[in-house]
């Protein structure tokens, strides 16, 4: 059998020359880590020791029949179930209420964004004040519409809904310049014949705007996926997982056992759980999701 010859020519000598700075960075900070991580997980490997046992599967399978692990899990899962959708329906919205030629709409647009802008650390100590039980203006305006005040961050039942409170105002103004971007795109001239056929607003956003810019939509959807099984800062800086675990999430969890327990074997089972669930989910969405998206011309 014989192969087709390959001769290349100057332009893919100057392509593989482009491409092999970024090559060499991606090869060094994400594959080479991924494998090594997946050589980890069935070691025993502690932190700072040069010593690795192997122990085949022993670590996935205590991974699984830890009940942190899956309430690690469930938390993270409850996250994205609910602050994802919220944040995308918040951002389409606002996007459509700025998508008009109002007086101050730049000012509008720019006061909607500014929270994207504010790092994550900042962000979350401005929360932390906001839900700080005593002092707290969150707690103030409850009680002078006569509600009762709630102790949010120390609080199993209301800590991760506050979390995820705070996401969604973070990733809402982020989703919203995505898809503020998709609507400048869509012909103004099917807004003035839906109009002229007495077409209400709210029809026409679920039959003109939202197919329009699905392939928009959908790639808001799988970047919010994979921004939340990443959370992280927020959770270190406002309640470090408590309390009693209620707002855990799988990179906390990677981190206290890699980082508090040095037990980098473990962590790095974690990870690979975390990366399998994540590969599935995005699986999942692209052939669910991915089948109802519109390009338009084809």
């Amino acid at each position: 059998m014989r192969f087709p010859s390959f001769t290349p020519t100057k332009e893919t000598m100057v392509a593989l020359a482009m491409l092999l700075p970024s090559l060499v960075f991606l090869s060094a900070f994400t594959y080479w880590p991924i494998l090594r991580s997946f050589y980890f997980s069935f070691h025993d490997v502690m932190l700072g020791s040069d010593k690795i046992y192997f122990l085949g599967w022993e670590n996935y399978e205590r991974v699984l029949s830890d009940a942190l692990f899956w309430k690690s899990f469930r938390n993270t899962a409850f996250y994205t179930l609910i602050t994802i959708p919220a944040a995308i329906i918040c951002a389409l919205l606002l996007a459509v209420a700025l998508d008009t030629k109002i007086r101050g709409v730049a000012l509008y647009r720019s006061a909607f964004f500014y929270p994207v802008m504010i790092p994550s650390v900042a962000a979350g100590m401005v929360w932390v004040f906001l839900y700080a039980p005593g002092y707290g203006p969150i707690n103030a305006m409850m009680e002078t519409l006569g509600l009762p005040k709630l102790e949010w961050l120390y609080s199993s039942d209301w800590a991760l809904p506050a979390i995820m409170v705070m996401s969604i105002w973070k990733y809402s103004g982020y989703f919203m310049l995505i898809l503020l971007a998709a609507l400048q795109m869509v012909p103004r001239d099917l807004y003035e014949a839906a109009r002229l056929d007495g077409v209400s607003g709210w029809h026409q956003l679920i039959h003109i705007t939202v197919p329009l810019i699905s392939p928009t939509i959908y790639f808001v959807v799988i970047i919010g996926v994979l921004h939340s099984y990443q959370i992280f800062d927020y959770v270190f800086v406002m309640t470090q997982g408590g309390p009693a675990d209620a707002t855990n999430v799988l990179t906390l969890y990677i981190y206290q056992n890699a980082f508090q327990y040095q037990d980098i074997g473990f962590a790095s089972t974690v990870a690979n759980m975390l990366l399998l669930f994540i590969g599935g989910l995005i699986a999942v969405i692209a052939s669910t999701l991915g089948r109802r998206v519109h390009y338009l011309g084809r």
